[in-house]
């Protein structure tokens, strides 16, 4: 047996390779150097590291059941890894039974400063993947006023950049029709995300993403509890009081809404730690019925 599973697990390996799309023309991604090949790395758990050439993989809802929604997720891993299966193709299986898009991207992210992936790189990736949505909703079935993002924990801090800082501009885009697309997300989902770039930080987040001495300005303009506006499109929060990923990170993010009259789902348990995607243990199973009549509303 244990032959015949190794090649079931290297076919499917294989099957996910293949729906991997760039997401940049050519695969040439703006405000970096693309690295040598054979640089990116699968761990276990299919964690991806050292991005070579950022991809989107799309997961149709089914035709019988769609929604009009999608929605573009991020998976964590401190910007120095993606935990690929349990914070993002596991989020789109779960979607698509409720008859919305799920669109997964590999984002640049690395542990290694050399590789030049600081901000703003994964947001430039993040931005064009919900612009690519918008640019593929006839064909994909999906209502171009119905993308929003998803993020987990690093990959929260992702999707709360989309979501506050959605006006932004860059040099690097505006090259081609997709970047023509609002970047703006239509609902925000951020579960046990990193959000403070200050104090509250996760400092492994921080300084994979800004550097080992970021600026006083930039630490501001990545702490998107400081970003929210009354633009700022509503927004779902998952996070626990045990969370290694200190929930006031959560909580901060919720009253900057509260206080902009955005409308937010705050909801925190005491235990379940982090990195659980899905499979919350004991009272936290239920967070995802939660999304579930938030998404339906």
């Amino acid at each position: 047996m244990k032959p015949l599973l190794a090649l079931c697990c290297l076919v499917t390996a294989l099957s996910a390779a293949d729906d991997w799309k760039p997401l940049w023309p050519g695969g040439e991604a703006p405000g970096a150097k693309r690295p040598p090949a054979g640089t990116e790395n699968v761990t276990d758990g299919w964690r991806y590291g050292d991005i070579e050439v950022p991809q989107y993989s799309v997961h149709l809802a089914p035709a019988d059941k769609r929604t009009g929604q999608a929605v573009v997720i991020f998976p964590g891993g401190g910007y120095g890894v993606l935990a690929m299966n349990h914070e993002g193709h596991d989020y789109a299986k779960w979607l698509n039974e409720r008859g919305i898009t799920g669109v997964v991207v590999k984002y640049r992210v690395t542990g290694k400063a050399e590789l030049g992936y600081q901000f703003p790189v994964p947001f430039l990736d993040a931005r064009r993947a919900i612009r690519t949505v918008r640019a593929n909703a006839k064909e994909w079935g999906v209502d171009p006023a119905k993308v929003g993002v998803m993020g987990s924990s690093a990959g929260g801090h992702l999707a709360s950049l989309c979501t506050t800082r959605f006006a932004d501009t860059f040099p690097e885009e505006g090259k081609d029709e997709i970047d023509k697309q609002s970047a703006r997300p239509d609902f925000s989902i951020l579960i046990y995300p990193v959000i403070s770039m200050g104090p509250l930080a996760h400092t492994g987040s921080r300084t994979n993403l800004l550097g080992k001495d970021p600026s006083p300005e930039m630490i501001e303009k990545c702490s998107t509890e400081k970003q929210v506006s009354k633009e700022t499109p509503p927004v779902f929060l998952l996070t626990t009081a045990d969370d290694m990923v200190d929930c006031r990170n959560s909580f901060e993010f919720a009253a900057a809404c509260k206080a902009n009259g955005v409308p937010v789902s705050l909801h925190c348990f005491e235990k379940g730690g982090h990195g659980y995607g899905m499979n919350g243990k004991g009272d936290l199973a239920v967070w995802p019925t939660l999304l579930d009549a938030w998404l339906k509303r």
